[in-house]
């Protein structure tokens, strides 16, 4: 049986390639069942970008954790983002060009579903919310149709609802797709309540927590959690909680980056 596939989003100032390394032990255990097939954003970020998102005069990448990122050395560790960020985050520029290139994958194979951490969980539910209504941003649509069927699931770890009048176009009232939302119960840069906004317009989801910060936990059960539920996301898969009853805290699988 061919393995299911799904699309993969990093985090702001991530890239595919940096968050397929932190992602290197869930990719093993998902062996053969599950491709995990990760996308970057297209926009590369600028040290400016970087510290108008972040509300700082720093613009070391150092400092949002993702050390690795830069633009000078390797195209496939540049920073990158799904949207523009400024303190106020009420729009999302660049948006349309990030839906424009997932729709690039969406035409030319079948996905399962995606997952994203932080701006790229906010994407994620973004495209299964629009993969449900496509004449909302009609450049998305081929020949008059949707690119993609509806994705059967969707992964939103750590995220959140962006704000601007696209977003509300494709999220408002809520959209039904099936949603594993993903909440670190000492996350302080995406906080419960940025996440709930997004919870709340998932009229099909479930909520996992864990007791680390702002990353994709690493542990065996959450690998082992998270392999079984992309395998079977309507099925009765056991909270990863209960699988680590005797176990210590989730260890950090993604750096500590802002999630803009």
């Amino acid at each position: 049986m061919a393995a299911k596939k799904v699309l993969v989003l990093h985090g702001y100032a991530q890239s595919a390639t940096i968050f397929s390394k932190r992602l290197g032990a869930l990719r093993k255990s998902c062996g053969k069942d599950v491709e995990l097939v990760f996308v970057d954003a297209p926009h590369v970020l600028s040290p400016a970008d970087l510290a108008e998102a972040f509300q700082t005069e720093s613009s070391s990448l150092a400092d949002f954790g993702a050390a690795e990122a830069t633009t000078e050395t390797d195209p496939a560790l540049a920073p990158r983002g799904w949207w523009g960020v400024d303190a106020s985050r009420t729009n999302t520029p660049g948006l349309e060009d990030s839906i424009l290139r997932i729709r690039e994958y969406l035409v030319k194979d079948h996905y399962e579903g995606i997952f994203g951490f932080s701006q790229g969980a906010a994407m994620a539910a973004i495209m299964a919310a629009l993969l449900e209504k496509p004449e909302v941003f009609p450049s998305i649509l081929v020949d008059g149709k949707a690119p993609h069927p509806p994705f059967t699931f969707c992964i939103a770890a750590a995220g959140f609802r962006p704000k601007s009048a696209l977003c509300d176009a494709i999220f408002e009232p809520s959209y039904s797709t099936q949603t594993l939302h993903i909440l670190g119960r000492a996350d302080t840069l995406v906080v419960e309540a940025r996440t709930k906004t997004l919870i709340e317009l998932s009229a099909n989801s479930r909520v996992e927590y864990h007791d680390g910060g702002h990353f994709v936990p690493s542990k065996a059960n959450w690998r082992n959690f998270l392999k079984a539920y992309m395998k079977d996301p309507l099925g009765d898969v056991p909270s990863p909680t209960l699988a680590a009853a005797s176990e210590p805290a989730s260890g950090a699988a993604t750096p500590v980056t802002p999630a803009a």
